[in-house]
Formats: structure tokens, C-alpha cells, sequence
């Protein structure tokens, strides 16, 4: 029997995400206030590029962490590559796993994916390690993405008839073969489905990241991802537990959001972060221009939400681990 209860939206009070406001200083002159919306966004701007590296603690053993939900539109590959590049800015090693076929991950890092590029197709194959097929990120010196070419649409084809088929990325991301590379976290991107790929994610993982839409339908399918995940607990992957729920496209202008927010947050406790990533313009064009919206718009809403979200992440997990 699941531990977590169906999924039923409720009244609740509103609750609106953390905000980032700058406050003017005037060096003691209270004539001489000078703050504008650009100057602000500016100073937020500022903050993200040129970070304090001791403000996001280096986990004590490395992170490997699905990022999961097989209803498509939920943020789940945005929610990826920013929390990698979030990471990545703030001096932790981090490796994106693009496992989605039409390699979304590897457009937003703005690596190679063309068909024939070395990717995570020959490495389920077991024709390359993952260290031959990651590529640095133009983002920053600390992020690698392992890019999936149009060859990953064929591979849950060919893996239903391979020798542990649900273990073949398991197998690759070995501690021998992570070691080449010395990743203090690793993000693998899922497809929207609940498929062979998405088993073989949830079995080389220690922990699941589930992006939530701040919508009903987003609710729909989730006890149905929490059942996929418990059978992978019992038959595959005992130590797999899902740490980390992520509210993405908040609207607070609605009712209907805080409804969701509130709903997960009772059923999940802790489990979901305080942080909720809003809807943003700037989170959407990010992609279109092979950029994460860290480095598209870095003064943004989304970017520093994505910012507080990355840091509630690693100081939750070295707090875990330190206990």
C-alpha cells in the first residue's frame, strides 16, 4: 500500500513564493535615494554571476538524482538544467544525463547532439564510458551534459531484449566510471513517459526529483508515478526514495495554485522544497538561445528562483548526510 494518500484539491490560504527585493541605501544622506527597478535587477544580476562559493556546501558523497514525472510540460528538463547550472555557478561539479529523445537538456546546455555525436545511447549500448561521451557546457567549467541524439528514440526498443535491460545505465554510472569525471551531483532528464528509459534512470539513482506543475491535471498522474517508483523500490532499486519535490509555473495570482501548493506540500511535508519556481517569460526563451535563464537572464524572477532552489537542494542534502 503507497504511504502517500490520492491527490485532492482543497481551500487554502495563499501562500506566495520567497521574492528577491534589494533595498536602497542612501550612505546616510536621505536625500540622495537613488533605486530603479533596471539598478535592481541589475544588483540581482550581479549576485548570480559573481556568487560566494561557501554559501553551497559540497555534499560528502556524491548525488545522483532522477528527475522524474511523466506528464510532459511540468518543467522537468528547465528544472534540470537550472538547478545544474545553479550548482555548477557555485563551484559543485555537476553532470546532466540527457535520457529524453528529443534532447531538450542538451539544446538548454548548448552541447553537441547531432546524430553521430558520441552520447548516452552508446553508453547504454556499453560501446562508450560516460566519460568519452560528456561534453563541458558553454555555462560553466563545472558542467557536463552527456547529450541524447534522434538514436535514444530506438534504444527502449532495442534494450527489451538485452541481458538486464532495466540496469544498463546502472552499470555505466558505476562509481569507477563517475570517478573520471569526480561529479558531486548528477541530474539524469527523464522522457514524459514511464517507460524502459525511465526505469533504467530510476535504478541508477539513490533519489527522485518530481517537478509539479502548480496545476490540477498536474496532480492526475502522480499517484501513478509514486506506484512506478515503489514497484522500482521493491523489485530493482531498494535504496531509491523520492527527496525532493519541485512546484514549478506558479501563478500567484491564482487560487487554484495555492490549492496545489498547499494540497503537495500536506501530503509531502518536508519532502517539498520551500522554494517555487514562477511562471516566466524569460525561463521559456531561455532554451531558444542554447542558455540556461541563469546565464539568458540572470537578474530575472525565474533565474533566482531557480538560484534559491539549487541552494535549498545542497544545504538539505549536507545537513542529511552530515546527521
Amino acid at each position: 500500500m503507497s504511504v502517500y494518500p490520492e491527490f485532492h484539491a482543497a481551500d487554502v490560504p495563499r501562500e506566495t513564493p520567497s521574492k528577491h527585493k534589494a533595498k536602497p541605501t542612501n550612505n546616510g544622506d536621505d536625500s540622495a535615494v537613488v533605486w530603479t527597478p533596471i539598478a535592481e535587477e541589475a544588483a540581482r544580476a550581479a549576485s548570480v554571476l559573481h556568487p560566494d562559493e561557501s554559501l553551497l556546501p559540497r555534499p560528502t558523497h556524491r548525488r545522483v538524482m532522477t528527475v522524474a514525472n511523466q506528464k510532459g510540460g511540468v518543467g522537468k528538463t528547465t528544472s534540470t538544467v537550472n538547478l545544474a547550472a545553479a550548482l555548477a555557478i557555485h563551484g559543485l561539479k555537476t553532470l546532466v544525463i540527457d535520457l529524453d529523445p528529443q534532447g531538450n537538456a542538451s539544446t538548454a546546455l548548448s552541447v553537441e547532439h547531432r546524430s553521430g555525436t558520441p552520447s548516452v545511447y552508446e553508453v547504454l549500448l556499453g560501446e562508450i564510458s560516460i566519460a568519452e561521451a560528456a561534453q563541458v557546457s558553454p555555462t560553466s567549467p563545472n558542467l557536463f551534459c552527456v547529450p541524447a541524439t534522434i538514436d535514444l528514440a530506438g534504444a527502449e526498443i532495442e534494450l527489451v531484449s538485452m541481458v538486464a535491460r532495466e540496469s544498463r545505465l546502472k552499470e555505466a554510472l558505476s562509481s569507477e566510471a563517475l570517478d573520471q569525471l569526480q561529479p558531486d551531483y548528477v541530474f539524469i532528464d527523464c522522457p514524459p513517459s514511464l517507460g524502459l528509459l525511465t526505469v533504467n534512470a530510476m535504478v541508477a539513482a539513490q533519489e527522485v526529483l518530481i517537478p509539479i506543475q502548480c496545476e490540477y491535471y498536474a496532480l492526475e498522474g502522480l499517484s501513478q508515478l509514486i506506484r512506478n517508483i515503489e514497484l522500482v523500490q521493491q523489485h530493482l532499486n531498494p535504496d531509491l526514495a523520492i527527496s525532493t519535490i519541485l512546484l514549478t509555473m506558479y501563478d500567484g495570482r491564482t487560487k487554484l495554485a495555492d490549492q496545489v501548493t498547499s494540497e503537495v506540500r500536506g501530503h509531502f511535508g518536508d519532502v517539498a522544497l520551500r522554494t517555487v519556481i514562477p511562471r516566466s517569460v524569460k525561463v521559456s526563451e531561455a532554451p531558444g538561445f542554447g542558455q540556461t535563464v541563469l546565464t539568458y537572464d540572470p537578474g530575472s524572477r525565474g533565474s533566482m528562483s531557480y538560484l534559491d532552489a539549487a541552494k535549498e537542494i545542497a544545504i538539505r542534502g549536507a545537513k542529511k548526510e552530515g546527521a
